[in-house]
């Protein structure tokens, strides 16, 4: 069983900073790509960052210019460090990572979620 185990959520005024963490754990093979998605009330969960295994990123253009993705695949960890945050940042921030096993077959695993929330 693989688990996903978010971290680093909190509470902060807008212009401050958090780092987000998130470990993978259990039979796991190999990870391709991981990511994070975020969801608030009343709107649709959108990705936010996502990077391969070769370090290549991407991001939604909200915050292209203020978030980093990073990962540590020795760890198994995908990072999100989040700066200049604003109130529209607050969401529930969810980790992803798709998976092989030694027979190549794709999983996706989730974590639970770890709130965010920015004060104005």
């Amino acid at each position: 069983q693989v688990q996903l185990v978010e971290s680093g959520g909190g509470l902060v005024q807008a212009g401050g900073s958090l780092r987000l963490s998130c470990a993978a754990s259990g039979g796991i093979f190999r990870i391709d790509a991981m990511g994070w998605y975020r969801q608030a009330p009343g709107k649709q969960r959108e990705l936010v960052a996502a990077i391969t295994s070769g370090g290549s990123t991407n991001y939604v253009d909200s915050v292209k210019d203020r978030f980093t993705i990073s990962r540590d695949n020795a760890k198994n960890t995908v990072y999100l460090q989040m700066n200049s945050l604003k109130p529209e940042d607050t969401a529930v921030y969810y980790c992803n990572a798709e998976t092989r096993t030694r027979l190549g077959i794709r999983n996706d695993y989730w974590g639970q979620g770890t709130q965010v929330t920015v004060s104005s």
